[in-house]
């Protein structure tokens, strides 16, 4: 005859994965499933599966967990790209403003800022369009025409339609401009007088 406490820890299993479904924080879901291939484990080791028990443990549990926590760490990073003279010299008050709220906003998602310098307008503008960086800061060489508040100390190309939707609904208007860029078409070649029809303008 079972043991009654095997129907409280196989109980257990749907609570766990009912917890791993239901988190919002992607790390605490990876703690979750730690738990519940702990208590898939468990069952399987009291029901004298060892074998099962000690793979369930190793692949299904820390293998898994350790690859997943990999793959949430560099996948939830928006990657912005700044010409080198704003990470050579101490940064601006309006610079440092920017990169404060840009953390605020991805912090709420979970996500982080990672700034990567270039050596130029040129660089920072073809990291964009060959999707090294999701975003790009103060490339105003290709995009002045496009802008009507000139005054504004900064301007952020995007080619993440979510990041952008994102970032225009929060980013405090007035604070910077705001464009999305479709890098599908690549990299297109401007005049002084030629404006691309990839920019949409925000602010």
């Amino acid at each position: 005859m079972t043991d009654s406490y095997l129907y409280w820890i196989v109980a257990l299993l749907p609570l766990a994965a009912g917890m791993v479904v239901l988190q919002d924080d992607p790390y605490h879901a990876l703690v979750m499933r730690g738990i519940l291939g702990a208590i898939a484990a468990m069952v399987y080791a009291v029901l004298g599966a060892a074998d099962v028990a000690l793979t369930e443990a190793l692949v299904g549990t820390m293998l898994a967990i350790t690859l997943y926590a990999i793959a949430v760490r560099s996948s939830l990073v928006l990657q912005l790209g700044v010409l080198e003279s704003k990470t050579d010299c101490p940064p601006d008050a309006a610079f440092t403003q920017l990169t404060n709220e840009l953390q605020r906003i991805l912090h709420k998602r979970h996500l982080r800022l990672e700034i990567l310098p270039f050596a130029n307008s040129q660089a920072l503008q073809r990291a964009l369009f060959d999707r090294e960086v999701h975003a790009i800061c103060d490339g105003r060489s290709l995009l002045d025409s496009q802008l009507d508040s000139p005054q504004l100390p900064y301007h952020i190309a995007l080619r993440v339609p979510r990041l952008y939707e994102i970032l225009q609904a929060e980013l405090p208007e007035g604070a910077v401009t705001l464009s999305q860029v479709n890098v599908a078409d690549g990299l297109p070649v401007l005049t002084a007088d030629e404006t691309s029809p990839d920019l949409e303008e925000v602010y």
